[in-house]
């Protein structure tokens, strides 16, 4: 049963975080190189909300949203 965890302990360490143990070695080289998938992820976010923030402004500006008081019957 021992072996049976080592086995995970082996595979997570060796194999599954093989490619963190790159980028921290890549980070003491170059921090821009080391953090290019979070500077990709980030664009990726902000494009969405630009896109997001457009189509808000769009049916904003057609009027299609009930904003009478009693739209919802809780109010």
């Amino acid at each position: 049963m021992k072996d049976f965890f080592y086995a995970i302990q082996d595979l997570f360490v060796d194999v599954l975080f093989a490619p963190l143990d790159a980028l921290r070695s890549l980070e003491l080289e170059s921090w821009f190189a080391a953090n290019f998938m979070s500077w990709v992820f980030t664009a990726i976010g902000f494009v969405a909300f630009v896109y997001w923030m457009l189509q808000l402004k769009k049916y904003n500006d057609n009027n299609e949203e009930d904003k009478s008081i009693t739209s919802h019957s809780y109010l």
